[in-house]
Parts: structure tokens; sequence; C-alpha cells
């Protein structure tokens, strides 16, 4: 079932408006022509495409880069061909990777800064353009540039400019896993993206646990991920595991939308004969009772989720009745 709008985008605009809010106040004092695009019911401003190449051009330049960073990042809702021109022009993504690698030291010891950050992040806002452009993605898998983004996914620094840049590097894998693709899903297994992103759900912010609950509910979605954490006891476990913390911890702090994509996963995990069975053991309470019901009172969609995964674990058959496999409610000796 596909999902509303992925939580990766609505943090990357707020992130955006939080370093233009300044200067977007004075445009809008100046008069609606000024005024920034914000919806389907405005006109967007025309784009000077000689400008666009200019500034893809000074992201070589060390002098001029951090500008063209800022000017690009605002225009990647509007140019609808900015990721090939990012990707297919000489130099530029070497460049990209060269603002993301010139962050490292600042992370281990924690030193980073606001401005470092923010710069940082730009240059990430282009890569998660890339990563969502059809023409430029499988490209973007191939040449593996995510995993130059998981050193910003092991930070745990609670500052700000830490939330921001984890936020933002969540938001690229959030533009690679929106559309479904295997291929996509195929490589994230590869990696270590799941502990990173159950770290997160554990111990992030509101957002980033959205954005990263996004994350592996879609790895979940596809069959081979599906399969992957149903393989082991210590992948559905630990999966379980936070999942029944995040349930808790919302059950004290609601949120909507992060509490459907929780049920979500839940719902898919229950469509693993094993997993359902060891579903029947741990899932929460708070999920069987009339914790939620307040905070799912609007919410049709997850209230129907919830029902139909109580439904799922309710029904599950015996053990001995389902397909082999290691037993998931209980570890290996």
């Amino acid at each position: 079932m596909d999902m509303p709008q992925n939580p990766g985008d609505q943090f990357q605009q707020q992130g955006q408006q939080q370093q233009q809010g300044n200067s977007q106040q004075q445009q809008n004092q100046q008069g609606n022509q000024q005024q920034p695009y914000s919806g389907p019911a405005q006109i967007p401003q025309a784009v000077d495409r000689d400008k666009i190449y200019q500034w893809i051009a000074e992201l070589s330049n060390p002098a001029t880069r951090e500008n063209a960073l800022l000017e690009l990042s605002k225009k990647r809702e509007v140019v609808l061909d900015l990721a090939p021109l990012l990707w297919f022009s000489f130099g530029t993504m070497a460049s990209l990777l060269q603002e993301i690698v010139s962050i490292y030291p600042y992370i281990n010891p924690t030193t980073l800064t606001a401005h470092q950050s923010n710069r940082v992040c730009n240059a990430l806002a282009l890569l998660q353009c890339v990563a969502s452009h059809t023409e430029t993605r499988s490209m973007f898998l191939q040449a593996h540039i995510p995993l130059f983004l998981y050193p910003f996914l092991h930070t745990t620094s609670k500052t700000r400019p830490f939330e921001y840049l984890r936020l933002t590097s969540l938001g690229v894998i959030g533009a690679l896993v929106k559309n479904d693709e295997v291929e996509v899903i195929t490589f994230l297994l590869t990696t270590e993206i799941i502990p990173l992103c159950l770290r997160i759900m554990e111990s992030g912010n509101e957002l980033s646990k959205t954005v990263a609950t996004f994350i592996l509910q879609k790895i979940l979605l596809d069959d081979s991920g599906l399969n992957y954490i149903c393989q082991t006891y210590d992948r559905f476990s630990h999966v379980a595991m936070i999942l029944g913390k995040m349930v808790l911890s919302l059950a004290k702090e609601p949120s909507a939308r992060l509490l459907k994509h929780v049920v979500r996963c839940y719902l898919r995990l229950s469509d693993n004969p094993r997993a359902r069975e060891a579903l029947r053991q741990c899932l929460p309470d708070q999920l069987k009772d009339s914790t939620f019901s307040k905070c799912l009172k609007d919410d049709k969609s997850t209230k129907h989720w919830l029902a139909q995964l109580l439904k799922n674990v309710e029904t599950s058959p015996p053990t001995s009745a389902q397909s082999n496999g290691p037993d998931l409610s209980t570890p290996v000796n």
C-alpha cells in the first residue's frame, strides 16, 4: 500500500525554511512579485537557465561553491532536470562529495558548527535531488554514493547542527526508497542501513524517528526486505524490540504521524508466518487496548492497519504448521 508524502521531503522543507527564513521575510515585505512559490495555485517564477548553468559551473570552484550550493538547493524543486544536469556535468558530483567528506573530521570529536552543517546540508539536498530522479537514481546507487552519508547517521550528538545533518542525510535515503524499486532495496540490504535506522528510531527526535521508520517500512514492504529481517532471530528481535520501545514512548507522547509508520511496520511483519507467531508474544499491549484511540480518531488508514494487524496475530496458526525456518520467538542457542 502506497504511503503519503515522504517524511524526508517534509523535514527538508523545514530545514530550508530555517536557513532562508530571514531572507524570505525580507522578500515578502517587498510585495507579491517577490513571494516564493508555495503551491500549485500559484505560477512559479521563471527559471533563468543561464544562472543555473553558472551555479553548476561554480560548484567546481571552492571559492564560489558555497553560494552555488545555496542557490541551487533553493531551485531544486522548480528545475525539473536539475538532477541530470548535476550528474552529467563535469566534476560536479566530485565537488558535492568533496563537501561531504570535508565534514568528517568535525563529527568525531563533535565540533561541527551550524554554518558547516547548513553548508553540507545544501550539498545533501542536491544529492537528494539526484537520488529522486528516475534518470539518475540507478547510477547514484551504482556509484555507492549513499555510503558517504553513513558516517553522519552514525553520529549521536543531540546538538542542532548534528540533528539537522542526520535528518537531511535520512532524507536522501528516504528519497531513494520512496518509489519502491527493487534495485534500491537490494542495494540497501547490503549495507548497514537497518541497524542505523533502528538506532535513530530509538534515540532520535520525532522527525528523525519518523523518517528512519519510513525507511524501515519501505524495506519491509519489499519481499526481499521482509525475508531478510525475518531470516534470523537476532534481526527480527532487534526490529521488534525497537518498535516495542517506540510504542511505549508514543503512549506517553503521542504522534499520529510516527504511529502510522510503526503500525505499518508491524502489519508488514505479520505477513511473515514465523514473525506473526512471534508477534503473538511480543506485540505491545498498548496496540491491543484503547491507548491510541484518541490519537487515531481521525486516521482511518492507520485504524484499518491496526485492526488488520490484530486480526493477523490473533488468527496465527501454530508454529508447527508454518513454513520451515528458525523460531523467531526464542533465540537460537
